[in-house]
């Protein structure tokens, strides 16, 4: 009687080891939904897409939120896709994360530097932004007076 109750434990043990085994195997293997998702999104959609998140947030003056200046804004937006910018624009402009790109070349999420004293992140239809005190963080259209001087894609 003891010797077959040994070989049931036994059985009993060893079918919960195989599943445990095997369930073990499953949730190595499978990549979450967070994972496949972010391995999938590019960096610079999931900056933009952050940052845009924060339309109407109001600009503050060397805010990193709730209320934002535009150097804090980028610098928030880009540390949320994982990568760490500078905070101030003109540190930001000689950050070795940025690579000049030519304007023809950008793309959303991309960031746009008017002159060396203000940033924004590329749009599909201009730059999204903290632009000054008094506004609010959003959208911006270049016109012939003002727009970005330059732009850099994040490495």
């Amino acid at each position: 009687m003891l010797l077959r109750r040994i070989a049931w434990v036994t059985a009993r043990l060893l079918t919960v080891a195989s599943v445990a085994g095997v369930l073990a195997a499953a949730l190595v293997l499978s990549p979450t939904p967070g994972d496949a998702a972010a391995s999938t999104t590019p960096a610079r959609l999931v900056a933009l897409r952050w940052a845009e998140a924060h339309a109407g947030a109001p600009y503050t003056w060397g805010g990193t939120g709730p209320g934002f200046d535009c150097s804090g804004l980028v610098m928030m937006a880009w540390r949320h896709a994982g990568v760490s910018l500078p905070r101030t624009t003109y540190a930001m402009w000689a950050s070795w994360h940025l690579v000049r790109i030519p304007a023809a070349d950008r793309q959303r999420g991309d960031i746009a530097f008017y002159g060396t004293g203000h940033v924004e992140l590329v749009t599909r239809t201009g730059t999204f932004g903290a632009l000054e005190p008094g506004t609010l963080v959003g959208w911006h259209r270049p016109s012939g007076w003002w727009h970005p001087s330059a732009y850099f894609r994040v490495r």
